[in-house]
């Protein structure tokens, strides 16, 4: 069965797989959406016996139906490899009878590795397959992992070049020393004095940008997207929720066809949308619960059915999270619709003209299958002193974000059902917000290299390579501009003049 995708926001002729990977955004501005989403007709006990690469492989051939099997299964074997550092690729880990999915075993220690170690491997073989002639340019903006993900992933791959630009005081210590060491002669990154949802308006504005488009076409590149957007990041998340299940169930945690619960630490909706796209592949998730933390527009949407933009944006401990403008909602939005571009599309208007929109009593109950709720700062560091005092496991912020509005379903609904939590960063990532939750009279004053080696020692984890790397790592990438100023520096980066 072949798999096309279409926009959000447009009846335009659906394109494949390989070329909704090769644009990432659709012209009219809309997201890549297929146009059927395929069954998981396999037996779940074959599945319990699969290897992570095995069980991604039965799952993206079903969504990327124009990439033949060779092609696929070489994505990911380069993509599911050594840069690992387990190979389980995605262990699930029981801590109190909770189920930790850690998505933080790749090259930058955080779950963007999940989908941004196959996506060049796709968009190499989707250039190829579709005879492109420019080098293709990854724009991305960043809230703090997915700009380090996406150049570890494309840093030096031919034919691509990769700019990055994040939120100069909107992510951690680690975070920033990440990207700004970052090595590759085609990797760009660039700080603006401005939040996250500055820097991803800017992006989707240079997506749409016809002028620019054509200006780049002539000097031989054009632009595509490794943020969330692109249906190449999030087919490979579907992936690592049908994994857990097989896992769970090769375990004995869980029945054949015994419902499990996911939570997911959400900012921007991607993570926890592929959950969506699994449970309607048919995977077993009986809710998908939406985990927010003081920003918490997507909350107030689950419990409203308005989503509104128009509020202070607070710089929280969970800085991936930090997000006024969740993107992926869109595509959940076009489901609710009926898939109704132009519903959708007058809705997706709205909020960029007036900052909110606000869905039908019917569409509302198309998110019976969502619980959304959200934990406070203070929240968050009990959710992590709990866990380790509790459990001997020690969690990240956005994990702990997730861990705590967990209890806030088990308090409100008594429901006993497996439940999935998504580990989406390693704890040494935010090694600071961290140790203050353990003890903070302790640990307040010490470096942060001098907080990740301590933390190592009450953990009896080893510091990550991604972390430990960085330590003496020189800073390799300096600009800082202005949110406005970002097509300028675009064009400057490639030596365009207007």
């Amino acid at each position: 069965m072949e798999i096309l995708y279409k926009s959000t926001r447009g009846d335009s002729t659906p394109v494949t797989a390989s070329m909704a990977i090769l644009k990432g955004l659709s012209e009219d501005g809309g997201l890549f959406v297929p146009t059927q989403i395929p069954a998981l007709d396999i037996d779940y006990a074959k599945l319990a016996k699969m290897s992570y690469q095995e069980v991604a492989y039965v799952v993206m051939s079903k969504f990327l139906t124009d990439f033949s099997e060779e092609e696929l299964k070489t994505c990911i074997a380069r993509a599911y490899d050594s840069k690992f550092d387990t190979e389980k690729i995605a262990p699930v880990k029981e801590v109190n009878g909770i189920y930790y999915l850690e998505l933080f075993h790749g090259a930058t220690s955080a779950f963007k590795d999940m989908a941004l170690s196959i996506l060049p491997h796709l968009m190499t073989t989707a250039a190829k397959k579709n005879q492109v002639k420019n080098e293709i340019v990854i724009l991305t903006a960043t809230s703090g992992d997915t700009g380090k993900a996406a150049m570890a992933g494309f840093a030096d791959v031919p034919g691509t070049k990769i700019i990055v630009f994040y939120p100069k005081h909107g992510v951690s210590a680690i975070q920033e020393k990440q990207m700004v060491t970052q090595r590759g002669e085609n990797t760009y990154v660039v700080g603006i004095t401005g939040n996250f949802d500055d820097a991803q308006t800017a992006v989707k504005k240079m997506f749409n940008d016809k002028e620019m488009a054509a200006e780049l076409d002539s000097a031989g590149y054009q632009f595509s997207s490794a943020n969330s957007i692109n249906i190449g990041r999030l087919v490979p998340q579907i992936v690592y929720y049908v994994y857990a299940y097989a896992t769970l169930l090769g375990e004995g945690k869980i029945k054949e066809g015994e419902k499990m619960n996911v939570v997911v630490p959400t900012g921007n909706f991607g993570n926890i949308l592929a959950a969506y796209y699994a449970k309607k592949m048919g995977l077993p998730i009986q809710k998908l619960i939406c985990a927010s933390n003081e920003n918490r527009v997507l909350y107030d949407f689950f419990s409203t059915g308005t989503y509104d933009r128009r509020r202070e944006f607070k710089l929280t401990s969970s800085p991936s999270m930090d997000i006024l403008i969740s993107s992926n909602l869109e595509r959940l939005i076009y489901a609710l619709t009926g898939e109704d571009a132009g519903k959708c599309r007058g809705l997706m208007e709205a909020l960029s003209r007036d900052g909110n929109y606000t869905i039908t009593e019917e569409m509302r109950e198309g998110l019976s299958d969502f619980y959304g709720n959200y934990c406070s700062e203070g929240e968050t560091s009990e959710a992590i002193s709990a866990t380790y005092y509790g459990g001997n496991y020690v969690m990240d912020t956005h994990t702990a974000v997730a861990a705590g509005v967990y209890q806030k379903y088990l308090r409100e609904t008594g429901d006993r059902t497996v439940t999935v939590i998504a580990s989406t960063a390693s704890p040494y990532k935010f090694a600071r917000s961290v140790m203050q939750a353990i003890d903070n009279t302790r640990y307040e004053g010490l470096e942060d290299f001098q907080l990740i080696d301590t933390m190592s020692r009450l953990s009896g984890v080893p510091v990550p390579k991604a972390v430990d790397e960085i330590r003496t790592a020189p800073v390799l990438h300096d600009r800082v501009v202005d949110a406005c100023d970002m097509p300028k520096t675009v064009k400057e980066i490639f030596n365009i003049t207007c």
